[in-house]
């Protein structure tokens, strides 16, 4: 059954979409045109299995859609507006401090 999620759980699922840079790959290339796994694994330079994971982890944030085509699967960005909202997030100004408050940045891969 598909419900429709609130604001902020669409914030939410993607924001934990994008927490992970493989993640923000797949999106980045469903963003320029569907694909079917393999294509995908073989484009970022990933296991499928690995890459399985993270299609299961975006389908669950309602991010991608999984569509049968004959005996294969293709993969693709479960609303147009999705594409349009990595373009302006991508080309958004993001203002870092210099001077980290979190001591772990570079060994944790955050801030």
């Amino acid at each position: 059954m598909l419900t429709i999620a609130s604001e902020i759980e669409v914030l939410a699922r993607f924001g934990r979409a994008l927490a992970d840079p493989i993640r923000c790959r797949i999106l980045l290339a469903l963003r320029e045109a569907p694909a079917h796994p393999a294509d995908l694994a073989e484009t970022l330079g990933i296991s499928r299995t690995r890459l399985s994971n993270h299609l299961a982890c975006l389908r669950d944030c309602g991010l991608v859609a999984a569509v049968p085509v004959g005996r294969r699967t293709r993969y693709e960005l479960a609303d147009e507006r999705l594409g349009h909202a990595l373009d302006d997030l991508r080309t958004a100004v993001v203002a870092v401090e210099t001077d980290r408050t979190c001591v772990e940045a570079d060994e944790k891969g955050c801030c």
